[in-house]
């Protein structure tokens, strides 16, 4: 299975590092991978996304036309990457930060108030982990405890005082999923 994930919304809500921690742990697991950050010349608040391909076959290219995974933070990122979710993807939406609905009927949305639970963890920037966590137990892309494994290999020294929140966080949004049945 190839699962070609697009992480996007403001530069500063932790996007990239969620797509290295999920890039990590197919390479944990011995997967194919691609990971390809973007953003805008504003960094922080700018436009921002990440490009993660996971996959058992040998990936050709790290650019995503048609991704099956779209998890976005912000307006702009569903107005703009919506409509290329390939039909029969699933589109994870921060329905705290995101007030519309998913307008297409040949995709699943998954509405996951993950700021607002961030917020109420006491971690208001961990939202894209709780996001990164609801993938994982969605999708199946990769193993829930590779991802542990890849947390405690990819925080930095300066942060990782911050590894137990991260996989609070993460832990929450695999609970989300399994508690809403999404």
């Amino acid at each position: 299975m190839t699962y070609e994930t697009i992480m996007a919304g403001f530069g500063g809500q932790g996007l990239l590092f969620s797509g290295k921690v999920l890039a990590h742990a197919a390479l944990i697991e011995g997967r194919e991978l691609s990971w390809l950050p973007s953003y805008g010349p504003e960094m922080r608040g700018g436009t921002c996304n990440c490009s993660v391909i996971v996959s058992d076959e040998p990936v050709g290219s790290p650019i995503i036309a048609h991704p099956n995974v779209l998890m976005v933070m912000n307006e702009p990122s569903i107005d703009k990457f919506e409509p290329a979710v390939a039909a029969g993807g699933t589109v994870f939406v921060d329905s705290s930060l995101i007030s519309r609905k998913v307008a297409r009927d040949d995709v699943e949305a998954v509405y996951i108030p993950a700021t607002e639970m961030a917020k109420d963890m006491g971690a208001a920037g961990l939202a894209n982990m709780i996001l990164l966590g609801a993938i994982v137990r969605r999708t199946g892309c990769v193993k829930s405890e590779t991802v542990t494994q890849a947390l405690k290999e990819v925080i930095s020294a300066r942060k990782a005082d911050l590894l137990g929140l991260n996989l609070k966080a993460v832990e929450l949004g695999e609970k989300y999923i399994e508690e809403h049945g999404q």
